[in-house]
């Protein structure tokens, strides 16, 4: 009786957040539909949605997300970096941690493009828990103050390292912020040759 009821709350919040459910005898979302979805989402196409619509349609995917972990469905190197970019735009410290752990994942299986994830997502869980970022991938703004990518331990990892995790050097950083105040998306936010 309990699983029955577990099932319609979670079918219920999917409807709500407009996810499609799949009909019977319909193949369910890939995780790299998903991964599409949520990208989409972000503007990367066409307009990005905002507000509490972003964040059901975010809930919905990385409860479709766990499932499939739970699963054991997620097998490839681009599964688990597609999950880490899904996870990466929840909403919790564990959201966070991991999208980190999935990313970690990807680079173990061999890609090497998943490393800017990996060092992204650690950077926000340790934002999200109060301590300073290391890599320095998170630029924001509250309120209508600058952007910047306070708090940040820019000592810990040495610009070798940051290179190495396609993260841009201290210097490219600096301009980022410059760019990012001016009301322009940096063209340095990755270093040539790197990918998300």
């Amino acid at each position: 009786m309990r699983r029955q009821s577990v099932f319609f709350v979670v079918v219920a919040g999917l409807l709500a957040a407009g996810v499609a459910l799949p009909r019977q005898g319909a193949p369910a979302k890939t995780i790299h539909e998903l991964y599409t979805q949520d990208q989409d989402d972000r503007g990367v196409d066409g307009p990005a949605l905002s507000g509490q619509r972003m964040l059901q349609r975010d809930a919905a995917r990385r409860e479709q997300v766990h499932a499939m972990l739970e699963a054991g469905a997620l097998k490839s190197a681009e599964d688990f970096h597609d999950a880490a970019f899904i996870y990466q735009h929840g909403q919790t410290s564990d959201d966070y941690l991991l999208a980190h752990v999935l990313g970690t994942v990807a680079v173990a299986k061999g890609d090497t493009k998943s490393l800017w994830i990996s060092a992204a997502s650690l950077d926000r869980y340790l934002d999200s828990i109060h301590q300073p970022q290391v890599f320095g991938t998170q630029y924001h703004s509250k309120a209508n103050s600058p952007v910047s990518q306070e708090p940040y331990n820019r000592s810990l990892i040495p610009n070798q390292l940051r290179a190495v995790y396609c993260v841009p050097l201290i210097e490219q950083q600096g301009k980022n912020l410059i760019e990012f105040n001016a009301g322009k998306y940096p063209a340095g936010i990755l270093p040539p040759g790197c990918s998300r």
